[in-house]
């Protein structure tokens, strides 16, 4: 199998040749750490069809190499325990992905931002092992410590990065809590509330982190300061990560909140002077208004121009608006937060400013974890 021709194709496409990461991409075998993966139905059932790269080795290379995020697991079915029967029912996978191979160049601006040494010792996500992968290749695999709360998912990938002769350290461990030794960079691809006080713990003196936060498009580095807090800024790069789950799977909250919201008439109706916007694409506006109300879900429909856009939190809160392109949205809205509200009232800066003030902002993170970002007048603290 010509694999690195493909490798080669995709390291010229993200990096300049000169980039030492031009030779971990074009080096490492992507394919090998997904033999399997999910695809999205397609039917808007919600469902994810399976697919086996063994089975058809011209598309399995076509899609290992190419610059995208491949889901390998979805619930608590990682796509290597799919039985066949599984795979003939084509929608036997429901619910949220829950782990991935990352897109490449995503992995690589991670990296990047982490100003890795070639001696930094360094911690990484497991995943599927690719990104762990790519961290021997540009350190030696002994300053690699990659972590992952699922035991299959570190079991898997440990037994193919051996086959390509990497031993990096590996552990089994929630990322957000006590880490397995101390670090002059941690690197998490996976998103966090806030950034976790045990990395400030693990991190050695002048160490460097770089996270995204949940909910938001926003990467944040610092680097560790005397007092054990960190200082840093969120970068101008956009990057959005799953949430660091805890268990086997996330709360099943999410489906549950929509279906209650579908349909129903709100506490308080009115129209926006704004059209219905998908709230995800707008990345500033998405970042920005999760970092006043975290932990908001949204879902967005668009049928022959009709957009219908839903929001909902845990705490009852929930809206949903619809409208005819760029017509002034009908708003329906319930709970003890009016959510679109708070969504038009963030839309008003950013039409008043001309930008919002996230991307940019100043980190400060004290020693136990509180996270604040900062940009000329305006202050957020999370979590």
């Amino acid at each position: 199998m010509d694999w690195q021709t493909h490798a080669r194709r995709l390291a010229d496409d993200a990096v300049r040749p000169e980039s030492r990461w031009h030779s971990a991409l074009a080096g490492t075998p992507r394919h090998l750490f997904v033999p399997r993966w999910w695809d999205h139905a397609g039917d808007g059932s919600g469902g994810w069809v399976l697919r086996d790269g063994p089975a058809d080795t011209g598309a399995w290379l076509k899609s290992a190499y190419a610059d995208t995020t491949l889901v390998t697991r979805v619930g608590a079915l990682h796509a290597d325990e799919a039985d066949e029967a599984d795979e003939a029912d084509q929608h036997t996978a429901q619910g949220r992905p829950t782990s991935s191979s990352t897109l490449p160049t995503l992995v690589v601006t991670m990296y990047r931002h982490a100003f890795l040494r070639d001696d930094s010792r360094t911690l990484v996500v497991t995943g599927s092992g690719y990104g762990t992968a790519l961290a021997c290749a540009r350190l030696r695999d002994q300053y690699v410590t990659s972590v992952d709360v699922d035991p299959h998912l570190v079991r898997t990938a440990g037994e193919r990065l051996d086959t390509i002769g990497l031993h990096p350290t590996l552990a089994v461990c929630d990322i957000t809590g006590e880490l397995p030794g101390r670090f002059d960079r941690i690197v998490s691809t996976v998103a966090v509330e806030s950034v976790p006080a045990s990395w400030l713990r693990a991190l050695n003196p002048g160490g460097r982190l770089v996270t995204t936060l949940a909910g938001t498009g926003l990467l944040v580095t610092a680097d560790k300061t005397d007092d054990g807090g960190a200082t840093g800024r969120v970068e101008w790069d956009r990057a959005a990560f799953m949430i660091a789950r805890h268990g086997a799977d996330y709360p099943p909250q999410r489906e549950e909140m929509l279906e209650r919201i579908r349909s129903r008439e709100g506490d308080a109706v009115s129209r926006s002077p704004y059209p219905v916007v998908d709230v995800r694409n707008g990345w500033e506006l998405w970042s920005t208004f999760a970092v006043h109300h975290p932990r908001v879900e949204h879902w967005y429909e668009e049928t022959d121009g009709h957009r219908t856009a839903w929001m909902a939190h845990p705490d009852g809160s929930w809206a949903r608006a619809t409208g005819t392109g760029t017509d002034p949205a009908e708003v329906h809205q319930g709970g003890p937060l009016r959510l679109w509200d708070e969504l038009d009232r963030i839309r008003r800066w950013w039409l008043a400013d001309g930008y919002l003030n996230t991307y940019g902002a100043r980190v400060t993170v004290t020693p136990a974890g509180v996270t604040t970002l900062a940009r000329g007048g305006w202050a957020a603290t999370l979590g």
